[in-house]
């Protein structure tokens, strides 16, 4: 494949050891959300939104490029070919392991901070692109894969008590949920114009529910 040329075939899945991602399709809810950003980054921010609102064969390294404001030799540069960009687009562990770390007693309320801190910090949610990407079965198929590891069975392996992957599944449900509240209400619903505590302090006891064992 050339190296700014553009591949009409979709990726096969496999494990991923790029970077982790930075991308940042969102504004951030009343706050800074950094510095400037980097090129990798905005190469990353670009991606992501490429390839979560078209099908991988349509994505290409050059229209990547112009979204980002660089050229597409420092896309090579970067990440090589379209598939490596690819794969550090949908790998979720780094979200992970910022939203996992916390001792399970406050773990619901540090999901809540965390969430909401991802999402200013990349300028988008760090998880809702497994629910809303339009890639070809393939695609999508890899990114809920890499959902259920890196994501879902992380979690299920820090809960501890019965139904842990049941739980789990549900946790990530609720934190999918959160992230599609504070999308669909920007910029004038009242989560936007709401403090982080204040939502911790309203959503993160079902959560919280949930990590201590839902009875």
């Amino acid at each position: 494949m050339s190296t700014t040329d553009e591949p009409t075939s979709r990726p096969r899945p496999r494990p991923t050891r790029t970077e982790p991602p930075a991308g940042r399709p969102d504004p951030p809810r009343g706050r800074s959300g950094g510095g400037p950003e980097t090129g990798r980054e905005a190469i990353i921010r670009a991606a992501r939104r490429a390839f979560t609102l078209k099908p991988y064969a349509e994505v290409t390294m050059r229209g990547i490029a112009a979204a980002a404001g660089v050229s597409p030799s420092l896309i090579v540069k970067r990440f090589g070919t379209k598939e490596a960009l690819f794969n550090t687009v949908v790998d979720f562990r780094p979200a992970a392991a910022e939203l996992f770390t916390a001792p399970l007693p406050g773990l619901g309320r540090h999901l809540v901070l965390t969430m909401v801190d991802l999402r200013d910090r990349l300028r988008g949610d760090p998880l809702l692109r497994v629910v809303f990407s339009l890639g070809m079965e393939d695609e999508r198929t890899l990114l809920r894969a890499r959902f259920r590891e890196q994501v879902t069975d992380h979690l299920a392996g820090v809960l501890t008590g019965p139904e842990a992957r049941l739980r789990a599944e549900l946790i990530a449900g609720q934190l999918l949920g959160l992230g599609a509240t504070l999308s669909l209400h920007r910029p004038d619903g009242a989560t936007a114009h709401t403090t982080t505590e204040r939502l911790a302090d309203l959503y993160a006891p079902g959560i919280q529910h949930l990590v201590d064992g839902g009875s």
